[in-house]
């Protein structure tokens, strides 16, 4: 129980806190959590801490950590039937985005290649990424395979790291004379089925349709007509053809449509609706439990127009962070921002 050790390291006795785990989608849990603690009146001020330690894990065979990691994360996985066939996060994965292909013909090879060229470069102008890169949609091609069809460079880093966001109500807001604050203006979250063979179709990210869409109607947006009513989004791009479907199932664009809007140049960063402008998690590496939190509070200084060399323009102060988890996207949260001029 960690949380209990940071609650003092950080000052925070006879104080209420609230540990929050839902593996990647964790950082998305614990603002919409943060977010009704204020909104309820239960507290004018909340921290969002998100934590990840890794490095303590160790496979003693390889002589690595990482192969300890994976089998970790792997046991959030059904025990009795994929856990035992080889099921980690990439095979998961790898499995909805072949059922995907094979349904809509996308995402292809290339067009998955084009998100980690898109994010890779990204980080570049990001000084907190871990993984800038300049590449081709060739370098990643010939990176080798991890779990067909998914190459190395298709793959995030899993990292060690933490973020934090404060979140207050308006009132505190006024009182603390904040100056040009963010507002959280509509969140969603949805659970489906951690075994994957009982989904009706595994080529869809289910959660993501049904969180969007709540979060949308929460913030008076039209889910049909996202694209053209925000400024930009920070997706959960663990692996490249994961973000392909989350275009779709946001609303950017029509099912089987992704792929080829990252070949349009639609998500780029000067395109239509930049995507992960920070890196996202490719770029930016994987920390679990502190991801959906670092999204969030890069989307929030896209909005406040500092975000320094991976700044995007900012035309309708509105932007969404993104977040999923578990096996499969088994869980996904939305959270929906806009800055003081879309607020007025």
């Amino acid at each position: 129980m960690p949380d209990i050790f940071i609650n003092s390291y950080i000052g925070m006795n006879n104080k209420p806190g609230t540990r929050i785990a839902s593996g990647g989608a964790t950082g998305g849990y614990t603002v919409r959590m943060a977010f009704a603690e204020v909104a309820s009146g239960l507290s004018d001020l909340c921290l969002c801490l998100g934590v990840e330690k890794c490095a303590d894990c160790y496979d003693e065979q390889t002589g690595a950590a990482t192969p300890e990691v994976l089998n970790a994360i792997a046991y959030s996985a059904d025990m009795t039937y994929e856990y035992p066939m080889g099921m980690m996060a990439a095979s998961s994965y790898v499995s909805m985005v072949n059922a995907h292909f094979e349904e809509f013909g996308s995402p292809t090879e290339e067009q998955m290649a084009l998100v980690s060229v898109k994010n890779h470069g990204n980080a570049m102008n990001n000084p907190k990424a871990q993984s800038p890169m300049k590449i081709t949609v060739e370098d990643v091609l010939n990176s080798r395979i991890i779990c067909y069809p998914f190459k190395l460079l298709d793959c995030c880093l899993y990292s060690e790291a933490s973020a934090a966001l404060i979140l207050a109500s308006e009132k505190k807001v006024k009182e603390l004379k904040v100056e040009n604050p963010i507002w959280i203006t509509g969140v969603g979250a949805a659970n489906t089925d951690c075994f994957i063979g009982n989904r009706e179709n595994i080529g869809r990210l289910y959660s993501n349709i049904y969180a969007a869409k709540v979060a949308y109607k929460m913030a008076g947006l039209e889910y049909e007509k996202i694209k053209d009513q925000i400024d930009l989004a920070e997706l959960h791009d663990a692996f490249s053809g994961q973000e392909v479907i989350s275009y779709e199932e946001l609303g950017f664009v029509p099912f089987g449509e992704g792929g080829k809007w990252i070949e349009s140049g639609g998500p780029f960063k000067d395109g239509e609706l930049p995507c992960c402008p920070s890196g996202g998690l490719i770029g930016c590496g994987h920390a679990v439990g502190a991801t959906g939190i670092m999204s969030t509070g890069e989307a929030a200084l896209q909005l406040r127009e500092d975000a320094g060399g991976h700044q995007v323009s900012i035309e309708k102060g509105r932007a969404i962070s993104h977040s999923i988890g578990g096996p499969g996207a088994a869980y996904a949260a939305i959270i929906v921002m806009e800055n003081e001029e879309a607020k007025k």
